[in-house]
């Protein structure tokens, strides 16, 4: 049974910060790739971060250089830090396990202009 939590979203002004964390149980946390990815209103999901077991990252371009995804394997964990946050970035995050259909029940982020 697989399950991952999301937690640290919020409202928050732009240019400010959030640390989002996925809590995940259920699969062998430290083999699996792991991402984020967004849902904002009237646009496509957009995968914005991975990260490999190895802990390679890839991002989105619109978060490059903002954003960064890293894993804590000991707690079954995996983050986004969120820096520069902007109106646009406003959506519900929901972590993945990459390449799986497995996703969390999603954190809102609210970014104010």
């Amino acid at each position: 049974q697989v399950h991952l939590v999301e937690s640290g979203g919020g409202l928050v002004q732009a240019g400010g910060s959030l640390r989002l964390s996925c809590v995940a149980s259920g699969i062998t946390f430290r083999f699996n790739g792991m991402g984020w990815y967004r849902q904002a209103p009237e646009k496509q999901r957009e995968l914005v971060a991975t990260i490999t077991s190895g802990g390679l990252t890839k991002y989105a371009d619109s978060v490059k250089g903002r954003f960064t995804i890293s894993r804590n394997n000991a707690k079954n964990t995996v983050y986004l830090q969120m820096n520069n946050l902007e109106p646009e970035d406003t959506a519900v995050y929901y972590c993945t396990v990459v390449d799986t259909d497995y996703w969390g029940q999603g954190t809102q982020v609210t970014v104010s202009s």
